[in-house]
């Protein structure tokens, strides 16, 4: 098994190094030609979701990625990868790949002071710890779409099928169940 980490902008690193210590193989995703690879996963990270999207569409990858995912690649999408993945965006008028059924709220919890700490639990998982950053919050979910778990009443992680998105950074943490869960998402 090797999982692709999207790695043009934000928190790829901290994935690659959860990766490393679940003994996971991995590759980089940064020019078109990266694409071509064998891969059985994909980790879309946090960072800044409109750089990111504009990067993809500059290095002529999004395409080429939005087709993999609705092909069904699994993918583990963090804080701005949940933004670039959801059907809709609620205070801002662009748009990316639009594979998760899921309508979010940009920077829900404020600025970058807004940013804090919890624990809270995940179906599936348990109590994990969960590290938001000018984090988006789920306001909306469509049909196939199981929510995870809530965070003062907003919706912060989801799964719809082949995708598992959250508002948070379980990469800043030293928790490696969600990237675990991943994994075995992907065997399954």
């Amino acid at each position: 098994m090797v999982i692709a980490v999207l790695a043009v902008q934000g928190a790829f690193a901290e994935h690659e190094q959860m990766l490393e210590r679940l003994g996971v193989p991995y590759v980089e995703l940064r020019k078109k030609e990266d694409l071509l690879q064998k891969y059985d996963g994909i980790i879309l990270p946090g960072g800044e979701s409109t750089v990111q999207g504009k990067l993809l569409k500059e290095l002529d990858m999004f395409d080429t990625l939005k087709q993999q995912i609705e092909n069904g690649i699994p993918v583990l999408a963090t804080c701005a990868g949940l933004i670039l993945l959801a059907d809709k965006i609620e205070n801002d008028e662009r748009e990316y790949f639009k594979t998760l059924p899921v309508t979010v709220k940009r920077n829900a919890y404020g600025r970058q002071l807004g940013s804090f700490y919890t624990e809270q639990e995940l179906t599936g998982i348990g109590v994990i710890p969960m590290t938001f950053i000018r984090a988006p919050y789920i306001t909306d979910v469509g049909e196939g779409v199981e929510i995870l778990a809530e965070e003062n009443g907003h919706i912060v992680a989801v799964r719809g099928k082949n995708q598992l998105a959250m508002s948070f950074h379980p990469e800043l943490d030293h928790d490696e169940r969600i990237h675990k869960y991943f994994v075995d998402m992907i065997s399954a």
